[in-house]
């Protein structure tokens, strides 16, 4: 084993001739350090540099062959030869994490116990391999992070300002970590659950309650929305599932119909047809209508039954939820095409319509080739096994 004096020796003057020389990217060699550099640590030893005939150029450095042309292409974000980052701010920051984070573990482990040997059983590695590793952090950054003192280190100033740099960044992996497995954890991990507003007042909360009796630990972020929201939220990694409508026939969607939910003509309670229990769509032809807004799926239903029912419909207020549009039906500033309430609504009469067929299907999507975490896929399956009968009858 080698003793702890040996960590990170350097010959001041080569230390001094390697950061003074870098070569650009015209593969020419040119002086970039004129500002002073943190002292290298203190060598046991020290060698005087060879002397050089004042006749003859110094050779190249042994370890580089001179390069005649340009460099060798490399991709983008790649560390050149030494890895030091010198691709400009972008791929610097880059190149930076990547030479440096496998290395932040180590650095802390040696801040913390002071002395290499320990530091290097408590990580189950080489004294050797992790003193190296150490020379190697100083080297690629240029600055001297640890003072020795025989078989001991401490921290030089440089050293505590990236020591709490490191331990805040490896704080932050670690709770990101913790979060994600706790996401994924079978018995109590997280589902993000997306349903239209229609679906809020009754349909959820009884599918949460029987879910979770089988499953009581199980988290749900909720979100209420309109269909084509959610499903953006979907693409984004925001949502797991939702229930929606229409069913989205997209190639990046899995979605399945699971029930379909009858829509009502709903008109005020003096309204001519109110004495009435099912009507034609077509007898509503020349009424006003109010509707949800363009984008919703109510909306693009509304529109193509009343297509099919051989007329457009004369919009005379839109709004963003269902409810809504009954207190407008009910002080009578039109009439509108809903599913059924939670509860009924006094001031309004909801009429079957018998033709064309008023219907919309709900379904549930997510997106296609992602793996669920358990909880997800326990609550996929469950939905799917309330086909028919997720809606209450």
């Amino acid at each position: 084993m080698r003793p702890m004096h040996n960590l990170a020796i350097i010959n001041p003057m080569v230390h001094q001739h390697r950061s003074e020389r870098s070569l650009s990217r015209q593969g020419k060699e040119k002086v970039t350090s004129d500002t002073p550099q943190s002292p290298a640590p203190r060598p046991l030893a020290p060698q005087p540099p060879a002397p050089q005939s004042p006749a003859r150029p110094s050779a190249p450095p042994p370890t580089q062959a001179p390069r005649t042309g340009a460099p060798a292409a490399r991709s983008p974000g790649a560390l050149p030869p030494g890895g030091v980052p010198n691709d400009g701010p972008g791929t610097a920051a880059a190149s930076w994490a990547a030479a440096l984070a496998p290395r932040l573990v180590q650095f802390a482990a040696v801040a913390r116990y002071e002395h290499v040997t320990r530091a290097a059983q408590q990580l189950g590695v080489p004294q050797s391999t992790l003193s190296r590793a150490m020379a190697r952090l100083e080297q690629d950054l240029g600055v001297a992070l640890f003072a020795r003192h025989g078989r001991t280190v401490s921290l030089t100033p440089a050293g505590r300002t990236f020591l709490a740099s490191t331990q805040r960044a490896l704080a932050e992996v670690e709770r990101a970590a913790e979060s994600v497995r706790a996401d994924a954890d079978p018995a109590a991990g997280k589902v993000a659950f997306g349903f239209l507003h229609t679906l809020g007042s009754e349909t959820v909360p009884g599918l949460l309650r029987t879910f979770r009796a089988d499953h009581p630990r199980v988290r749900f972020q909720l979100v209420q929305n309109y269909g084509e929201a959610m499903i953006e939220r979907l693409r984004a990694g925001d949502l797991d599932l939702c229930l929606t409508s229409p069913v989205p026939d997209a190639p990046d969607l899995v979605a399945r119909r699971l029930d379909e939910q009858k829509l009502r003509l709903v008109v005020p309670d003096d309204h001519r047809l109110a004495s009435r229990k099912r009507v034609r769509l077509a007898e509503a032809s020349t009424e006003l209508f109010v509707t949800l807004e363009p984008g919703y799926g109510l909306r693009r239903i509304t529109d193509a039954v009343c297509a099919e029912a051989g007329f457009s419909p004369k919009v005379a207020f839109e709004g963003e939820e269902a409810e809504t549009l009954r207190g407008l039906v009910a002080a009578g500033l039109g009439v509108a095409l809903l599913p059924p309430p939670a509860v009924p609504r006094p001031g309004v009469v909801e009429l079957t319509v018998t033709a064309p067929r008023a219907v919309r299907e709900i379904g549930v999507a997510w997106l296609g080739g992602h793996p669920d975490t358990p909880p997800v896929a326990a609550f996929k399956r469950f939905l799917l096994s309330r086909r028919g009968q997720l809606l209450p009858r």
